[in-house]
């Protein structure tokens, strides 16, 4: 007896084992580029002993009692840990692996047809639906989100009728979102339009543009890095994907392979019949994503993705992400929020619930600018001076925040002395523009700040 309790105790450890570890991954920030790479590996390596364990032994821990959605559990987590340094370094073969995970699940049916009664599982398998939706929609597997935007629907209404005591309002709301990214995405709603990632079907090797060999005389910047922030009030988003910050990230991303623009069933079948995982072994291929991405293609930018930051969060990852530069690169900010446009005085700032401190820190900045620019503050050829800086700015707070929550042009200019390629999407954005150019024209460290100020 004691031998046969040896394989289930064996497996209770390396669960307990890799989820302690995991804890410690979970919630680091995705930016840095030292930020928990020692942390990941070491959880990584846990769960991979982990589900060659329960593969090996899979007949000793169903006898002992062990689960189908526990399995699914041990997967989603491999998959949730892929699609979180998917996050931390941009490289598509981490999100193709949280994707093939995340299909296996889906296929092999690990949640289904568990007891209903158990409101645990079922919230399981509710969080297993919602982070499979974020990696189909970042793929662009338009198919597959149908199929499990579907699935998602039939389970919210299972739990609702099985469970009328408990409240699946939060749930509903995901529904609710997911359902209006896809109707209003183009991708979705336009099945004939092309990606936004280069993609190797539909164009040619950047290698082989033209206009690209004239930049070769001068010295030749790498984009490394990229922030997109978005701040708007009921914007179109799922979970924390804004429909812009959606689109910029396609953009500024390679397609993985030119396989997934093509349009593939979402449910396998053999001979025109479904097939079957229930009874599967639990075997993944994870060595899927070597096949389906294309090695020359240059490696995607790291992009660090804020939801609704506080100006202090932003300026924080500017800060980091801008220390971390290697030389010879360039960074990209997107940042679009709405603007406050209109004259800010000192009684403004006091009795928008600025301290005096603000105030002063305010009027500091601006005898700075004058100092370290050398300037009149009226124009310099047309263009708007320091005086002017404060006038609009960008909002990232909620109603009556105060300036505390403004973001304004002066606010980029230390970060002008890397390469910076700034994108304001906003209304306030020609405040922006103005700011940056005056100060490009003023100092000769700031010439390598580009601005682009768009409206839509």
């Amino acid at each position: 007896m004691a031998e046969e309790d040896v394989v289930p105790k064996t497996f209770r450890a390396l669960v307990e084992s890799a989820d302690r570890k995991f804890a410690r991954v979970r919630d680091l920030p995705s930016y840095g580029r030292a930020q928990g790479q020692h942390y990941f590996q070491k959880v990584f390596k846990a769960y991979m002993r982990l589900w060659k364990y329960q593969q090996e032994h899979r007949p000793e821990l169903v006898k002992a009692g062990l689960n189908r959605w526990e399995i699914g559990e041990i997967a989603g987590r491999i998959g949730q840990l892929y699609f979180g340094q998917y996050m931390r370094t941009s490289e598509a073969r981490f999100l193709v692996e949280a994707y093939i995970f995340y299909e296996a699940i889906l296929k092999r049916r690990y949640f289904e047809g568990c007891g209903v009664k158990d409101l645990r599982v079922r919230f399981k398998e509710l969080r297993f639906y919602a982070r499979f939706l974020l990696v189909s929609l970042i793929l662009n597997r338009t198919e597959m989100v149908k199929v499990v935007v579907e699935k998602l629907r039939a389970l919210i209404y299972d739990c609702k009728a099985n469970f009328r005591e408990t409240n699946f309002k939060e749930w509903k709301l995901v529904e609710q979102e997911i359902l209006r990214f896809i109707n209003i995405d183009t991708t979705f709603t336009i099945p004939s339009s092309r990606p936004f990632r280069y993609c190797a079907m539909l164009n040619c090797h950047p290698n082989s543009v033209p206009y690209v060999a004239r930049f070769h005389a001068k010295k030749v910047l790498k984009f490394r890095d990229a922030i997109l922030m978005s701040y708007h009030r009921n914007e179109v988003k799922f979970a924390e994907l804004t429909l812009d910050v959606y689109r910029m990230l396609q953009c500024l991303e390679w397609e993985p392979s030119g396989s997934f623009y093509q349009k593939h069933p979402a449910e396998p079948k053999e001979n025109g019949v479904a097939v079957d995982y229930s009874g599967a072994s639990g075997l993944i291929d994870m060595n899927l994503a070597a096949d389906m991405t294309d090695p020359a293609l240059p490696p995607n930018p790291r992009k660090a993705i804020l939801y609704r930051p506080s100006l202090t969060h932003l300026i924080a990852v500017m800060a980091t992400i801008c220390e971390e530069l290697p030389p010879e690169s360039i960074m990209l900010v997107y940042l679009s929020a709405s603007g406050k446009p209109g004259q800010i005085n000192t009684s403004h700032v006091e009795t928008s619930g600025g301290s005096r401190r603000t105030r002063k820190s305010m009027l500091t900045s601006h005898s700075s600018l004058e100092q370290n620019c050398s300037a009149t503050e009226s124009h310099i050829n047309g263009v708007k001076g320091p005086s002017d800086y404060y006038n609009d700015y960008l909002w990232l707070g909620p109603k009556g925040n105060g300036g505390s929550s403004n973001l304004y042009p002066g606010d980029i200019i230390p970060f002008t002395r890397r390469p910076l390629f700034l994108i304001i999407d906003s209304d306030s954005s020609h405040a922006f523009k103005a700011g940056l150019t005056w100060c490009r024209k003023g100092r000769e460290s700031c010439s390598s700040a580009f601005t682009i100020e768009t409206n839509f």
